[in-house]
């Protein structure tokens, strides 16, 4: 049987689970939310001419 504990103890990140999290934080790629809002100002600026 697994010690649970003892695996959780012994566990080290790997430096490619750092690297990629120091990646994916600084990447700025729009989201589903950033393409939205996006398309809901174009749609309001069509409207208004």
């Amino acid at each position: 049987m697994i010690n649970f504990d003892e695996e959780v103890r012994k566990f080290k990140p790997c430096l490619e689970v750092s690297q990629a999290e120091d990646a994916i934080y600084k990447n700025d790629v729009k989201d589903i939310t950033d393409v939205l809002e996006e398309m809901l100002q174009q749609v309001k600026s069509t409207q208004r001419k």
